[in-house]
């Protein structure tokens, strides 16, 4: 009973991070950084330029937030945001590292959400 409720806690606290990250492709109420580097610029300025794809991302990482929430839905929001946080963990390698610690925890949970839901996706590699 204790693991189901760390479990749904880590889901909660994704869905979290994800909902506000995307709510903010939206409404744009949390300030851009000062400080950041020249690439991370022109990375931001080219998904700009592509007119959908903000927008695109904004829906996957709300809808997938909404998914994670709930537990019959959880593998489901987790699919859904994987390529998203792909994207988010290799610009951090790649582009801003200042920002690798965090997408570090947010893969650990994502990892750990995972394992949790292997018996849902087993039928998908077999």
């Amino acid at each position: 009973m204790k693991r189901k409720k760390i479990i749904n806690l880590l889901a909660l606290l994704l869905a979290l991070v994800l909902l506000n990250s995307g709510l903010n492709k939206f409404f744009n109420y949390m300030p851009m950084p000062k400080e950041l580097p020249e690439a991370v610029i022109k990375d931001g300025a080219a998904m700009i330029e592509i007119v959908w794809l903000m927008p695109l991302l904004a829906c996957a990482e709300i809808l997938g937030a909404l998914l994670l929430v709930f537990p019959k839905t959880r593998a489901l929001g987790l699919l859904v945001v994987f390529p998203v946080l792909v994207g988010v963990l290799l610009t951090h390698i790649f582009v801003a590292p200042n920002g690798l610690a965090m997408a570090l925890t947010i893969w650990a949970i994502l990892i750990c959400l995972i394992i949790d839901e292997k018996d849902k996706y087993l039928p998908l590699i077999r």
